[in-house]
């Protein structure tokens, strides 16, 4: 398996960064598409680093946030096979919350009605193809997390925290053990770990990669996550984006060489 870094906050040499994340991914001849990052810079890198979209079989969208989401339409616009997949529940309804007022984070408005054709909502654990499963979070009162981050679902009813049920995990199944991507694992690394780990009780947990959506936590907040994810005997964490390089220094103070930086272009190969 090779994941290929197309869009992260940093950027490299000629390749340009935004506040976001793109990754291409071959596995066993499938080309996948995990999120478009937040415009179509995703497309001009990739071509830049020799990967050509036009030849996705999949793409995936790991949650209902603009900064992995509105590259989608450029996507559709470029590539005129590839499904893209959604889980269930996703909406345009996605929205952050500062003092009384609600700023809207979600997918392109329209998007879903523009392009339903070439959208598949996901349920349960999906098989998305042989060896490649999209999971769903399956951990309790994750709305809490959601209310914490200040991160809101509009509904009929009012609004309610997040409970990420939009968000899920993208699973390759590898000589090496599972590797598990979550873009922005908004219901904690550790959790995404666990709730992998519990679905596949056979199977060893090779590496996470994504961002941990820890730029504005602690310095305590973070040790302590980092000391969660070493309980869980994962070998590899690849993260960027929403993680920022402050939190990343830390964990990997706390869990050395096993931390590595994502950015725009970086290449990752397991076998």
């Amino acid at each position: 398996m090779k994941a290929t870094v197309l869009v992260d906050n940093i950027s490299q040499e000629d390749l340009m960064g935004e506040w976001g994340l793109s990754i291409y991914i071959e596995y066993h001849g499938k080309k996948i598409l995990l999120d478009t990052g937040a415009s179509g810079l995703f497309l001009e890198n990739a071509g830049k680093l020799g990967k050509e979209l036009k030849d996705v079989d999949y793409a995936v969208l790991s949650h209902a946030h603009y900064d992995h989401a509105d590259g989608m339409g450029a996507f559709f616009q470029y590539n005129d096979k590839a499904a893209f997949y959604l889980r269930k529940g996703s909406a345009e309804n996605c929205y952050m919350k500062k003092w009384i007022f609600h700023k809207y984070i979600g997918m392109p408005k329209g998007i879903l009605e523009d392009f339903g054709e070439r959208i598949v909502f996901a349920e349960d654990d999906y098989t998305l193809c042989e060896g490649v499963s999209l999971i769903p979070h399956k951990t309790e009162g994750l709305s809490l997390i959601g209310k914490k981050n200040n991160m809101y679902i509009r509904s009929r009813r009012g609004w309610k925290p997040d409970d990420f049920s939009h968000e899920q995990s993208l699973v390759f199944d590898t000589r090496d053990g599972l590797v598990i991507f979550n873009s922005c694992s908004h219901g904690g690394a550790d959790n995404i770990i666990n709730e992998i780990r519990k679905t596949y009780p056979e199977k060893k947990i090779r590496a996470l990669i994504g961002g941990f959506h820890i730029c504005n936590r602690t310095e305590e907040e973070v040790r302590e996550l980092a000391q969660r994810i070493k309980d869980t005997d994962i070998q590899e964490i690849y993260t960027g984006h929403c993680t920022g390089r402050r939190a990343c220094s830390i964990l990997k103070e706390v869990l050395g060489d096993m931390v590595h930086q994502l950015s725009t272009g970086l290449e990752i190969e397991i076998s």
